[in-house]
C-alpha cells in the first residue's frame, strides 16, 4: 500500500480536495476520524503519507502523533486549526515532518504534500556518466544506509522520522561544512526557509537529542550563526 495516504480527519473538504489532485497520480485513500480506526490501519498498512488534525473532538492528537511515530515510518504532515508557535513546536519535536495551519491555501497544502510524498517515492536511474552516492556513508561513529533509510550511531540503532533522515543525509554528505538553512530547508521541506518557521532547528534539536554528543563530547550538529548547520567529523574521517 505504498501508493495510499491517510487522512486523520473530520474535513470532508480537505478530505475531497486532496483526493481529486492526487488520485490521478495513482494514490489511494483512507479518510478517518477517530483513533482505534487510525491506528487500525497505520498498523495494517504502509502509507506514502499521513495528514493528521490534532484537533479531533474526542482525541489528544499530539498524543496520536506519538503513537503513529511508533508504528509508522510514513512522512506526517499535520494540517490543524491549532496554529500556535508552542503547539507547531509541540508537534515538531513529536516527529512530525511538516505543520501547517487552517485555514490553508490549497497550493501550499499541495506544494508541501508533493515535497513530503518526494521521499518515499523511489529516484530515477542515474544516468551512465553520473556516480551514485554510496549507499553506506559513515562519518565517526555515525552510519546511514540511504536505500533503508536507517541510522546507526556508535553501532546503536536511531529511530529518525523521515524529514530528521533527509536532514542529517544531507549533514553528513558535507560533513565538516555548512549546508545553509535555504538548502536544508529546500531539500527537507520542499520550499525556501522563512525567518518564522522553526521546522529545520526543531528537527536539528530532535537529532541532537537522539544522536547525543560527538565523541569528544561536543555538539555533534552545530550551528553557523547566520548561515546554517554542520556535522563535525572525526579525526582520521
Amino acid at each position: 500500500m505504498a501508493n495510499q495516504i491517510l487522512i486523520i480527519d473530520d474535513d470532508a473538504e480537505l478530505c475531497g480536495m486532496v483526493k481529486q489532485q492526487l488520485e490521478p497520480q495513482g494514490f489511494t485513500f483512507n479518510c478517518v476520524r477517530r483513533r482505534e480506526q487510525a491506528l487500525a490501519h497505520v498498523t495494517a498498512g504502509n502509507y506514502a503519507l499521513i495528514l493528521l488534525d490534532v484537533a479531533l473532538p474526542g482525541m489528544d492528537g499530539f498524543e496520536m502523533l506519538g503513537c503513529l511515530r511508533l508504528r509508522a515510518q510514513a512522512p506526517v504532515l499535520i494540517v490543524t486549526a491549532r496554529g500556535s508557535a508552542a503547539e507547531r513546536i509541540r508537534g515538531l519535536e513529536l516527529g512530525a515532518d511538516d505543520y501547517l495551519t487552517k485555514p490553508c491555501d490549497q497550493r501550499e497544502l499541495m506544494a508541501r504534500i508533493h515535497a513530503l510524498l518526494r521521499r518515499v517515492t523511489p529516484l530515477p536511474a542515474a544516468a551512465p556518466e553520473q556516480t551514485a552516492p554510496a549507499a553506506r556513508l559513515a562519518v565517526g561513529d555515525l552510519e546511514l544506509e540511504q536505500g533503508a533509510r536507517l541510522v546507526r550511531c556508535a553501532g546503536k540503532l536511531i529511530a529518525t522520522t523521515p524529514a530528521e533522515f533527509d536532514l542529517l543525509l544531507l549533514l553528513a554528505l558535507s560533513a565538516g561544512a555548512s549546508v545553509s538553512r535555504e538548502e536544508l530547508s529546500l531539500r527537507v521541506n520542499g520550499r525556501s526557509a522563512n525567518p518564522f518557521d522553526r521546522s529545520i532547528d526543531m528537527h536539528v534539536c530532535n537529532l541532537r537529542k537522539k544522536l547525543g554528543p560527538a565523541a569528544n563530547g561536543l555538539e555533534r550538529i552545530r550551528a553557523v550563526r547566520g548561515v546554517g548547520y554542520f556535522l563535525t567529523r572525526a579525526l582520521g574521517n
